[in-house]
């Protein structure tokens, strides 16, 4: 296992290119984390969370010193502590889609929102799909009701997502990859806002 966390401030002198920073050039502050347990990084993103960070990026790939890993990148106005504790994540991790089915959605019930998704190869599940949710104690609670959608055929996929949308469904994110579960596959994460 191997751990890395860098904090980088840096000035922009363009605003807008995360979601929550606002359009005014200011000095953003970064933190990236690195590893190939799933559990070490869901734990790290919420320290850094703690003191303000957001989540801003997921990917999973090879890096040159780490080998298989999951990578997030946070960041955070620097000297602003306004958010400090605000965010709170789930990273989920599994290589069976009926159990990352099962998960977002106990999360999503929880007020969990969709924030990304990879697949990397973690030490102890091997090639899997994680996806990363983040709980915003200030907003106001929207429960979702997700949908997950696998195969290998590209043509399936545009059926399975046309009767999904025709459902309500709207896409929040995708991967192209081979995994555990079915091989080279289009994994596709869908959500809708459950009526109150």
């Amino acid at each position: 296992m191997r751990l890395s966390t860098f904090a980088i401030s840096v000035g922009l002198l363009i605003g807008g290119l995360t979601s929550h920073v606002p359009s005014q050039a200011q000095t953003i502050e970064y933190r990236l984390l690195a590893t190939n347990r799933t559990s070490t990084l869901e734990e790290e993103m919420n320290e850094a969370a703690a003191v303000g960070y957001r989540v801003d990026a997921v990917m999973g790939g090879e890096t040159s010193f780490g080998g298989n890993e999951g990578v997030v990148i946070m960041s955070r106005l620097a000297d602003d502590h306004s958010a400090d504790g605000r965010y709170q994540y789930k990273l989920l991790a599994t290589n069976r889609t009926s159990t990352m089915q099962e998960e977002m959605q106990e999360a999503g019930d929880a007020g969990y929102e969709y924030v990304g998704q990879t697949i990397f190869s973690s030490t102890f599940g091997g090639r899997e799909v994680a996806v990363v949710l983040e709980y915003d104690q200030e907003a106001e609670l929207a429960e979702y009701e997700y949908l997950l959608l696998a195969t290998r055929r590209t043509g399936t996929m545009q059926e399975e997502l046309q009767e999904a949308g025709e459902n309500g469904f709207e896409l929040a994110g995708m991967t192209v990859h081979d995994t555990s579960f079915g091989g080279d596959e289009v994994v596709a994460i869908l959500r809708r806002e459950r009526a109150r």
